[in-house]
């Protein structure tokens, strides 16, 4: 089935065109143009024009234009070199966007892919890793750019896919994650506790499933003031990308398991909460602090 093309730039282009051709038809016609000067306006017009559309040449669902990502805030992912994981990480966080840009007042634009030590980092608030078994330990450049991306702020989620009911599905992944983090500044994790603001920065959340349910989601054991508390790694491996994916149809293309809407619903909620946290820190766990400010302001 041939892939939908969005002409609606190009019917705009069109109808602007249409209407500078007749605008400069009527002043020749008024005798206020000279048709030598109308030929070089109508070059500059048609060139002008024929960048208008250029977006409509995109692919459906694909990455929007890399040299701009400060144009707009997005997610991004890091490349695996896996054709396969790669896409189920781009379908993922294509689905997040457009949950989180249709229940909240947030407006993030397609995602991104991204390459530690290649690719300037800072534009990301959040970065999915898939972690494969055959994963190879960064090299210093991408360690030195991840490690200066949690320092600023960033916050990456490690999904090692073998959780839960997931357990077994991708083995050799524990021992992958710990070469690829092995020269990375990462805090000492904890599990993550039932206060936690990942569990109500938007919804209110008992679990945190993704394709897969049951296990356990680890953050920052510690609070670090200089970035508000705001743990820079979440690990888990529930597979929250298969969950969130969804193919150019718009459809949900992996099975959760053990199943259900329910289980998908709340792997979508868990995943406004985190871009939420990404985006905002953490303003939540901020509110009980509120009624000892009002009271030291009535003083």
């Amino acid at each position: 089935m041939p892939a939908e093309r969005d002409l609606g730039p190009w019917l705009l282009a069109a109808a602007l065109l249409l209407l500078a051709a007749d605008l400069l038809i009527g002043l020749v016609l008024r005798g206020l143009l000279a048709v030598p000067r109308l030929a070089k306006v109508g070059a500059v017009l048609l060139a002008v024009l024929a960048a208008a559309p250029a977006e409509a040449q995109r692919a459906p669902g694909a990455p929007a234009a890399e040299s701009d990502p400060a144009l707009a805030t997005r997610l991004a992912y890091v490349v695996t070199g896996d054709s396969a994981i790669d896409e189920t990480q781009r379908m993922g966080l294509v689905g997040l966007s457009d949950f989180v840009n249709r229940r909240t007042a947030a407006a993030l634009a397609d995602p991104a892919a991204v390459t530690p030590g290649q690719d300037d980092l800072s534009f990301y608030p959040l970065l999915y890793w898939v972690i494969l078994p055959d994963a190879a330990q960064p090299d210093p450049g991408a360690v030195v750019a991840l490690n200066d991306f949690m320092r600023h702020g960033g916050i990456i989620l490690f999904d090692t896919r073998d959780e839960g009911s997931g357990e077994g599905f991708a083995p050799g992944a524990r021992a992958a994650l710990r070469r690829v983090t092995r020269d990375l500044a990462i805090p000492p994790l904890a599990p993550l506790s039932e206060d936690h603001v990942l569990k109500r920065s938007f919804y209110l959340l008992p679990d945190l499933p993704g394709r897969f349910a049951g296990g356990q989601v680890w953050v920052a054991r510690d609070q670090d003031r200089a970035n508000d508390s705001v743990s820079p790694v979440i690990l888990g491996g529930h597979d929250w990308a298969a969950a969130w994916a969804i193919d150019a149809r718009g459809n949900n293309p992996f099975a959760v398991i053990p199943g259900g809407t329910r289980q998908r619903s709340l792997a979508y909620r868990f995943g406004v909460n985190l871009v939420m946290y990404a985006l905002t820190g953490n303003y939540k766990g901020d509110q009980v602090h509120v009624p000892a400010i009002l009271e030291r302001l009535g003083n």
